[in-house]
């Protein structure tokens, strides 16, 4: 007599009979091997729904990755450049009007069931017409194709942070780039046991065309929120379909409400002090505000570059990278600017490239330092200079603004040796940052942890640049850089933020950056490198090593202290009359500020009083200096604290 086939457990649907039919035995002995019913369930019911020809389960192995990796060539999601381990993937492209090379906001949606209460600022639709509308678009999508199941870990494994991730996709490329992002979680699965609550998510890239989705007017990203699942259809730009990204962020901001921690939209990295010591900080930036730039600074080290969970363990913030690679935007990334990325980019490793320009087997990419060429292959097929589309508007080399590259930390040089640490980095300090041409001083401290979270973090603002869509310096309420992501009211996520330093023996510092105050001329006040300098002075600060000046918005660097860092961090200069006009109080600016803000918040529901109060009490502060000093005022004019 053969083998007997390895037996799942059955869950209370009979649907998961169709493992047994579909699975094959290697697969199923991983499923026996999780013994999770809701495993099982789940991906009975998307092979019910989907009804692919072939199921792949894989696991944590080398073997099961390179699988994946050989399915995206072969597929041709992805094609081999010249350099080793290099690969280009397009998303599709019809037009500049019509493409699938950003998140589709309009129809990413939460699925909220009958008589749950509506919050306005989500996008939403009622669960049981979203969950038919859904499932009626991916039945039988996945026909004659294999399905990929994937485990994956958010956060470090066997970790207090840990959220182990079910990924059922149609895609290698999707598949491929999780491999990169995030940390392999079979093992953990079978470490949680067979009840351990997991988010699940189910992409189909849909019908392709030159393999690329074709049907992208059907593409729809729902979430059902009453079962920690995500659907997404007819896409396969990853801001839409690699799950673990945003749309288990938004999952994750959900249970951290539930459970009293932090998911956040922010880099973790450490900054370098004296005697080796190093202070580790969290940052939350909009887009095209100098995120990625902080975060990668020459002489720091990164722990990561754009999501972190921060837990209260033993009276202390700790924090860790959600993931363990990096998908970020290539445009103006060059050798000068951002010296250890473009090495690794350069170099021989595993790199996805997204919707660059391919010219002779490598990526070029706008703003990368280098002569463009003038012909070659990108994602709208064969290029050439001065393409246009059907609306004769000219097609980018490379795509503006949204091309992007995927690859893994450990292939950077700067990359902290307590990235992988179970129990996170002590925190020491938040940093939130917009892009602000007239208004905010370069860098400043808040008074304590509420005045910081709503003056600092609450009032995020930036201003739209000639990289976005629309009028250009248009401010864009922002808080926490996290507005598209919210699962939860505003209010109740800004209560959350003010309640978790409540739950700390020593909260982290609190401090605001601006890089980008120009003069009369529309000239930059400060150089890029400058940032560098800023972040000496916030880690010096979490150590209470240096005095600062009482403004109304916050503590402000002393002169003597700035100049002694530009000497040390970037051996120049630094004249009082610089630091003079950097950091004088803007008093009208701020105040229009103060009004944007309060008037935003008086439109929303819930928003808990401390935002009123504690930026009417920064109201009357600027304007009681206002008439002592006048609209202008250097920081010479106001007080030294020792604080």
């Amino acid at each position: 007599m053969g083998k007997a086939r390895p037996q799942v457990r059955q869950g209370v649907n009979p649907a998961c009979d169709l493992l047994a039919e579909r699975v094959g035995t290697r697969g199923l002995t991983k499923l026996a091997a999780l013994g999770n019913d809701r495993v099982n369930w789940l991906l009975a019911e998307a092979i019910k729904l989907c009804n692919p020809e072939r199921v792949l389960v894989c696991d944590d192995s080398a073997e099961d990755a390179a699988l994946i990796r050989g399915r995206a060539m072969t597929g041709g999601e992805e094609q081999a450049l010249d350099m080793s381990g290099h690969t280009v993937h397009f998303d599709g492209y019809v037009s500049s009007r019509r493409h699938d090379q950003a998140r589709d906001k309009e129809n990413t949606r939460y699925l909220v069931p009958v008589g749950c209460p509506a919050v306005e600022e989500l996008n939403t639709c009622e669960r049981e017409a979203g969950l038919a509308e859904i499932r009626g678009i991916m039945r039988n999508i996945m026909a004659g194709k294999e399905m990929l199941v994937r485990f994956f870990c958010l956060g470090p494994v066997a970790s207090p942070f840990s959220i182990p991730c079910l990924q059922i996709t149609d895609s290698a490329y999707v598949a491929h780039s999780e491999d990169l992002l995030y940390r392999p979680g079979y093992k953990q699965f079978r470490r949680n046991g067979s009840s351990a609550p997991f988010f699940a998510m189910l992409h189909a890239a849909g019908r392709l065309e030159q393999g690329v989705s074709a049907d992208i007017d059907h593409r729809r990203i729902y979430i059902d929120i009453a079962k920690d699942l995500i659907y997404c259809a007819n896409s396969q730009y990853a801001g839409n379909t690699v799950g673990l990204k945003k749309l288990a962020l938004r999952l994750a901001i959900r249970q951290a409400d539930r459970q009293g921690w932090l998911a956040e939209h922010m880099f973790l990295m450490g900054v370098h002090g004296p005697g080796g010591r190093v202070s580790y900080f969290c940052g939350a930036y909009p887009s095209a505000c100098g995120k990625t730039s902080t975060a990668m600074l020459r002489g720091e080290t990164i722990v990561g570059d754009d999501l972190a969970y921060i837990r209260a363990i033993c009276g202390r913030a700790r924090a860790v990278n959600v993931e363990k690679g990096i998908f970020g935007i290539i445009e103006d990334l060059n050798p000068e600017d951002d010296p250890e990325l473009f090495r690794a980019l350069t170099s021989p490793g595993e790199t996805i490239f997204n919707n660059v320009l391919v010219s002779d087997g490598r990526p070029y990419w706008n703003g990368m330092g280098q002569q463009m060429p003038q012909q070659g292959v990108n994602y709208s097929g064969p290029w050439w200079q001065g393409k246009t589309d059907c609306w004769g508007e000219e097609i980018a080399p490379s795509y503006r603004g949204n091309a992007r590259f995927t690859l893994a930390l450990e292939r950077l040089a700067n990359l902290d040796p307590q990235a992988e640490q179970a129990s996170g980095v002590p925190l020491d300090g938040i940093i939130y940052g917009g892009r602000d041409s007239d208004t905010a001083v370069p860098v400043q401290e808040s008074f304590d942890w509420e005045h910081g979270i709503i003056t600092m973090g609450a009032a995020l603002e930036s201003e739209t640049t000639a990289a976005t869509h629309g009028a250009v310096g248009v401010r864009k309420f922002n808080p926490m850089a996290i507005l598209d992501f919210l699962s939860i009211s505003l209010g109740r996520y800004l209560r959350n933020n003010l309640s978790f330093g409540r739950q700390l023996d020593r909260p982290p510092l609190i401090f605001a950056t601006n890089y980008w105050l120009v003069d009369d001329r529309g000239d930059y006040l400060n150089e890029k490198r400058d940032k560098a300098v800023w972040l000496k002075w916030m880690e010096a600060r979490v150590h209470g090593e240096l005095a600062a000046i009482r403004a109304p918005t916050g503590f402000l660097p002393r002169y003597q202290d700035l100049a002694r860092l530009f000497r040390q961090v970037l051996n120049k200069g630094y004249s009082r009359q610089q630091y003079c006009t950097q950091f004088a109080i803007r008093v009208p600016q701020n105040l229009a500020k103060i009004a944007r803000i309060v008037e935003r918040y008086r439109c929303l529901e819930g928003i808990p009083e401390e935002v009123f109060q504690l930026l009417a009490e920064q109201q009357q502060r600027l304007r009681d200096l206002q008439c002592r000093k006048g609209e202008l005022v250097s920081p010479s004019e106001l007080p030294l604290e020792d604080c």
